[in-house]
């Protein structure tokens, strides 16, 4: 089974992005530090140090979670993702908007996101300014709704993480995921559709209920990072969402590198693992749909890998030395 059977098709989406990033960078003045292709965007504030501005959805898990009853949880997932992506530059999230589209309006649903945004925002510290509450019948249809979210934060000069500090030699760290966090979700349904597969029957070798390992919350690595930059230098930060490891990774070096990565290093979430198996997905197709195990990697310094690992495993953070930043003409090597 093929990602493209499912519907997505990840490099049509790549070619569309880089065909329209002149049409992006049309609107940018001499204030915008970062654009398209960065975790987030950055733009110089005019009292100093830069505002970043990241948004994202939580994709097609909201079916799942409405089917569920978990929408309170796939609004947590939206904040801790935009969350991640923020601090994935190195900056601080400030405060945080909501677009929430039904095609008709639930008012105990909407409840229940907002409670998900408002305790995922409070244990990061962001203000929920408000949002928009859409309406649109026709387009949204059989009770389906829209989740998406938009962030900013705000770094000091100096605070950015910059692709340049990057070096040949430098450990890549990678971070537990919980699942698939927000991303495959297309994939994963087709799976479960295709298979028969029961959302409330415990498989062998997975541990839960299937459907609770789908909707495992996208993890926040704000307490992880934290623990990380008070200990070593953090050179490079990426935040493993669509397009898995092969093509996140790579947004954090700079050009002439290559990370070379072992995948003896870490383990394979079981639901991942399930899903692989029962839909005879193709390697290459199961590490651009998912994050294999890694929701973000962090690169620093090989002499500080110890006492790096040390941190993160002080602070209950499962990670492992997973590979090494190379020369090479880009992307990302599986050894």
């Amino acid at each position: 089974m093929r990602y493209q059977d499912a519907g997505v098709d990840p490099e049509r989406k790549a070619r569309l992005i880089g065909d329209l990033r002149s049409a992006f960078e049309s609107t940018h003045g001499a204030s915008v530090v970062r654009g398209i292709g960065a975790f987030s965007g950055v733009y110089r504030a005019p009292a100093g140090g830069y505002l970043v501005a990241t948004a994202d959805g939580v994709g097609t898990k909201v079916l799942l979670a409405r089917e569920l009853g978990r929408d309170a949880g796939a609004a947590r997932d939206l904040v801790h993702h935009c969350v991640n992506d923020c601090l994935a530059v190195g900056a601080t999230p400030l405060f945080f908007l909501d677009y929430v589209a039904f095609g008709a309006l639930e008012p105990e649903r909407m409840r229940t996101i907002v409670e998900g945004l408002t305790s995922a925002c409070r244990t990061h510290g962001v203000a929920l300014l408000g949002g928009e509450t859409a309406e649109m019948p026709g387009v949204y249809a059989g009770g389906a709704y829209d989740l998406v979210g938009f962030l900013v934060g705000h770094a000091a000069e100096g605070a950015l993480y910059d692709p340049a500090r990057v070096a040949t030699g430098d450990a890549v760290l990678g971070l537990a995921s919980t699942g698939l966090h927000t991303n495959g979700y297309s994939f994963a349904r087709k799976i479960v559709r295709d298979r028969r597969l029961d959302l409330g029957r415990v498989y062998p070798g997975c541990g839960a209920p299937l459907g609770d390992l789908l909707l495992a919350e996208h993890r926040s690595y704000a307490a992880a990072l934290s623990a990380l930059r008070a200990r070593v230098a953090v050179r490079g930060v990426a935040h493993i969402t669509g397009g898995g490891l092969p093509e996140n990774l790579p947004r954090a070096l700079p050009a002439g590198h290559r990370a070379r990565l072992v995948r003896a290093r870490w383990p394979v979430p079981p639901v991942i693992a399930f899903l692989v198996e029962e839909g005879g997905v193709a390697d290459e197709d199961a590490l651009r749909a998912w994050n294999m195990g890694i929701g973000l990697a962090a690169i620093v310094p090989a002499a500080e890998v110890a006492p790096a690992l040390e941190a993160l495993h002080s602070g209950g953070h499962a990670a492992w030395e997973i590979g090494v930043v190379e020369a090479g003409d880009g992307g990302v090597v599986f050894a």
